[in-house]
C-alpha cells in the first residue's frame, strides 16, 4: 500500500485541542512523571494525535531545558499541532486551572489554616500520587528500554541513573549531561541500541501501538510553521523579551527595585533560568530564597505549600504560586485592607515570571528539534536521556513510597494502610487501566473515611 493509500486520521480541530488541554490542566495530578504519563496515554494511546516517537522526541528536548518539563511538553505538542497560538493555549491551560485552585486553597489556608478533614483527604491522595509515578516508570520504561537482552546499554543507563540520584544524590543536570554524552559516543559503535524501538529511530513504525493511524506520525513531515528560519527565531526572542521587560518596568515604576513584587519577579526569573531538573531541583533554591533570604513565608508554611502542590493538578512547580500568595499576604503588598487582592496579585506575578521563559524556549527551539527527528546522531543522545529519566523517575517513585510508608520516619513505624492504598492504586492504574481522576477520587474518599 502506498503512502497515499494509507488511512489517515482526521485533522484535530482547534476546539478539540482546547478542550483537551483544559481537561489536562484539571486532571494533571502526580507531578511531572504522572503528567507525562497522562499525556502519553491520552495523546498517543487513546486519541492517536501524535506517534510514540514524535512524543518522546519532544519529551527528550524538554528534559534538557530549565523549568517544568511537563508544561513545556504540553506547549511543544500544542505548537506542533496548531502553530504558535496552539502552543500558547496548551501551556496556559496546563497552568491556569492549577493557579486558580491554588489561589483559592491558599486563601483558605491563610484564613482557616489546616483542618482535620482536609488532612484526611490529603492523606488519601498521597498514595495515589505515588502510584501515578510508578505508572509513569512502567509506561515510559516499557516503551524506551525494551528488553535487557536487546538494549543492555539503555538498561545500564537507567540503572546507573537510579543509583546516582537515589543513593549518591548526583544533581539531575549532571545525570542528563552524562547520559547525553554516552548516547553521542555509543551511537557510533552500537547504533542498534538506538535505531529500533527505544525513544527514537527511523525504523520504528508509525503504527507502533496498533493499526489505528496517527494524525502526526513518525514519517509525517514537519508542518510549515515548524521549519526553522532566522526571522522567526528573532521574532520569538523579541516578543519574549518584551513580555518580560514591560511587566518588570511596570513593577519597578510602582514599587521600585526594593518592592516585594519586583523582588519576586526577579527572583523567580532566576529560578526559571538557572535551575535544571524539574520542580524537585528548583525547590531547594526557592526554599533558600523565599524562607531564608527574603522571609516571605516560614519553613512550616513552605512544607504545607509543597503538600498542596503535590495533591493538586498542574505542575508541581506551581507551589511558587503558594509562595507568592503567602508572601504577598504577609507583606501586604496592596495594603492591610486588601490582603486577598494583594496576595492574588503576587501569585499571578510569580507565576508569570516563572513560566514565561518556558514558552520562549519551546517556541524558539522547537523548529530546530523538529529538524533533527530521525537523525541518529541527534536522537541517540536524546534516547539515552530518556533511559536516564526512567531511572530518575524510578528513584522519585521509591522516595514517594518511602514517604507515605514512613511519614514520620522509620522510628514511628510503618503506615500499613497508606502503603496498601498505594498498592491498590498502582494496581488499578497499571493492571486495570483505571483513569487518573477515578483513582484520585477513590483514594481521597478512602482517606477521608479512614482518618
Amino acid at each position: 500500500m502506498s503512502a497515499a493509500d494509507k488511512p489517515q486520521l482526521a485533522p484535530v480541530t482547534w476546539g478539540q485541542a482546547l478542550r483537551f488541554w483544559f481537561k489536562l490542566g484539571c486532571i494533571s495530578f502526580g507531578g511531572p512523571a504522572g503528567q507525562i504519563a497522562i499525556m502519553h496515554r491520552e495523546l498517543v494511546e487513546q486519541r492517536r494525535w501524535i506517534s510514540e516517537q514524535r512524543f518522546l522526541h519532544a519529551l527528550n528536548f524538554c528534559m534538557l531545558l530549565p523549568g517544568p518539563e511537563a508544561q513545556q511538553l504540553a506547549t511543544y505538542l500544542g505548537w506542533l499541532m496548531h502553530r504558535t497560538w496552539g502552543g500558547v493555549a496548551a501551556g496556559l491551560l496546563f497552568v491556569l486551572p492549577s493557579l486558580a485552585l491554588l489561589i483559592g486553597l491558599s486563601g483558605a489556608y491563610m484564613v482557616f489554616g489546616t483542618t482535620p478533614w482536609l488532612e484526611a483527604v490529603l492523606w488519601g491522595v498521597k498514595p495515589a500520587v505515588a502510584a501515578l509515578v510508578l505508572q509513569a516508570v512502567y509506561r515510559i520504561g516499557s516503551r524506551t528500554l525494551r528488553t535487557p537482552r536487546r538494549a543492555p546499554l539503555l538498561w545500564a543507563i537507567a540503572l546507573l541513573s537510579f543509583v546516582a540520584v537515589a543513593l549518591v544524590q548526583v544533581p539531575f543536570p549532571a545525570v542528563v549531561l552524562a547520559a547525553a554524552l554516552i548516547g553521542a559516543v555509543a551511537q557510533r559503535f552500537w547504533p542498534g541500541q538506538f535505531a529500533n524501538g527505544g525513544a527514537h529511530g527511523p525504523a520504528a513504525s508509525t503504527h507502533n501501538l496498533d493499526s489505528t493511524p496517527f494524525w502526526i506520525g513518525d514519517d509525517t513531515a514537519p508542518p510549515a510553521h515548524a521549519r526553522f528560519t532566522k526571522v522567526r527565531l528573532v521574532r520569538v526572542l523579541a516578543v519574549g523579551a518584551a513580555l518580560w521587560l514591560l511587566p518588570m518596568a511596570a513593577l519597578m515604576a510602582v514599587w521600585g527595585w526594593d518592592g516585594t513584587l519586583t523582588r519576586m519577579a526577579w527572583f523567580f526569573t532566576k529560578a526559571a533560568l538557572l535551575t535544571f531538573g524539574g520542580a524537585y531541583a528548583v525547590l531547594p533554591y526557592v526554599y533558600q530564597g523565599a524562607v531564608d533570604q527574603f522571609g516571605w513565608l516560614s519553613a512550616a508554611q513552605m512544607m504545607d505549600g509543597l503538600a498542596l502542590g503535590e495533591t493538586t493538578p498542574g505542575p508541581l512547580i506551581m507551589v511558587v504560586a503558594f509562595v507568592g500568595f503567602v508572601g504577598g499576604w504577609g507583606q501586604a503588598v496592596l495594603g492591610s485592607g486588601s490582603l486577598l487582592w494583594g496576595a492574588t496579585l503576587a501569585a499571578v506575578v510569580v507565576t508569570w515570571f516563572t513560566f514565561l521563559p518556558s514558552f520562549v524556549f519551546i517556541l524558539a527551539g522547537g523548529p530546530f528539534i523538529e529538524s533533527t527527528h530521525g537523525k541518529l546522531q541527534f536522537t541517540a543522545p536524546l534516547t539515552a536521556i530518556t533511559a536516564a529519566v526512567v531511572g530518575v523517575i524510578a528513584s522519585l517513585g521509591v522516595f514517594f513510597v518511602l514517604h507515605i510508608a514512613y511519614p514520620r520516619g522509620p522510628a514511628a513505624g510503618l503506615d500499613v494502610a497508606a502503603l496498601g492504598l498505594a498498592t491498590a492504586a498502582a494496581y488499578a492504574l497499571i493492571r486495570r487501566g483505571w483513569g487518573v481522576v477515578p483513582v484520585i477520587a477513590a483514594c481521597a474518599a478512602m482517606g477521608w473515611a479512614w482518618r
